[in-house]
């Protein structure tokens, strides 16, 4: 499919983009399950207390079991006791598994999220970074001129590096390479932005 690509200066021109990235088949229940999924492991599950079994001390019974007149007690690291164990306290993140994603869904949902922002109008592909950009200022001139304040840019190495400094700074804009970006990603920002290399990465991929 030929869709528009940009180059830094402004100028429109075509190039050929594979259907299976940006004319797929849009599944919007997959998607929503794969930013369930992808979300619900993001959490960090810090909270955590004692058990029982993790304090530290003696395991003898406190008094004896009979004789004394009163209730029946183990050892102090019942929750009942000041410095025992709590019960039914949070247990970190041994509390919670991880929800597995397999390569399809993750292809499939970062498909369908393409072709969205393909047909909204907000997928930007733009020739590569060949010269190095340096001030922050530059590059937000450049990103207001593509109406992409809020973008997550996906570039090849090469661009990368170039605009690296750049961009770390602007707020609502986020930089990466095909190897790290993810459903979440593309969900997230209004704009999508692929250089001209990184987009070709990606088809290879399909």
């Amino acid at each position: 499919m030929k869709i528009d690509k940009l180059s830094i200066g402004g100028k429109t021109n075509t190039i050929d983009v594979s259907d299976k990235i940006v004319s797929a088949k849009i599944n919007d229940k997959l998607v929503s399950n794969v930013l369930y999924k992808t979300n619900a492991n993001y959490k960090g599950r810090k909270a955590k207390t004692k058990q029982k079994n993790e304090i530290k001390g003696s395991t003898a019974k406190i008094y004896a079991q009979k004789g004394t007149g009163n209730a029946r007690h183990a050892s102090k690291k019942a929750p009942i006791f000041v410095g025992g164990g709590v019960a039914h306290g949070p247990k970190g993140e041994l509390n919670y598994k991880k929800r597995k994603l397999n390569k399809s869904e993750k292809k499939l949902s970062i498909a369908s999220l393409i072709t969205k922002k393909n047909v909204s109008k907000d997928l930007i592909i733009i020739d590569d970074f060949q010269k190095e950009i340096l001030k922050t200022k530059e590059m937000n001139s450049l990103l207001i001129k593509f109406e992409a304040k809020n973008s997550i840019i996906i570039a090849d190495k090469v661009s990368k590096d170039n605009i690296f400094k750049s961009v770390k700074n602007l707020p609502n804009v986020k930089i990466t390479d095909v190897n790290h970006f993810s459903a979440y990603d593309l969900a997230k920002f209004k704009k999508v932005i692929f250089t001209e290399t990184s987009i070709k990465e990606l088809e290879k991929r399909y």
